[in-house]
């Protein structure tokens, strides 16, 4: 079982190498007042390829409410590189996620199936809301590629929890 991260409390602050240059602040938006994150398995995911393809037309959904989308994962700046390009992907896409980072981020973490599949561990799926207090507002990690929020109706889920001040759920420990 991960480090599950409590909700309502701080996120833990987390610098990834961006594809492109320069770096992403997990935790601290750049753009906007709040922080969504995407952590997918690597550019070997079929799924992961297609749910950032997806979520591509969403982006200005999400800028026009003010929150940023940044995408991360484990994979190498080759890689990131590499699936930025053949997907075309203008959101953030940070790379090197390390074993200490998965672990902090309470993401489950796979080992490759195959030299084939990736040459490294690498996080399973993971999403997390930040809010501009810098607190863990909404979480959903998942220990295989097949369980994720569906990306269709996510925007106006997350629009409702704004224009709502909804409260952050989940705050009991376990």
């Amino acid at each position: 079982m991960p480090n599950a991260l409590a909700s309502g409390r701080p996120f833990p602050i987390t610098q990834v190498d961006r594809n492109g240059g320069g770096q992403i602040t997990l935790g601290q938006p750049e753009a906007g007042d709040w922080q969504l994150i995407f952590v997918y398995r690597g550019i070997h995911c079929p799924i992961c390829r297609d749910y950032l393809t997806a979520l591509e037309p969403k982006l200005a959904e999400f800028a026009g409410m003010g929150i940023e989308v940044v995408t991360v994962s484990a994979d190498t700046a080759a890689k990131a590189h590499k699936l930025a390009s053949d997907l075309s992907l203008t959101v953030p896409v940070g790379y090197g996620l390390t074993i200490e980072q998965m672990t902090s981020l309470g993401l489950y973490i796979s080992d490759p199936r195959s030299p084939q599949e990736t040459d490294r561990p690498f996080a399973e799926p993971g999403l997390f809301l930040i809010n501009p207090e810098g607190n863990l507002h909404m979480v959903d990690i998942s220990n295989a590629p097949f369980l994720r929020p569906e990306l269709g109706p996510l925007p106006g889920r997350i629009k409702y929890v704004l224009d709502n001040d909804y409260p952050i759920r989940g705050t009991h420990g376990a």
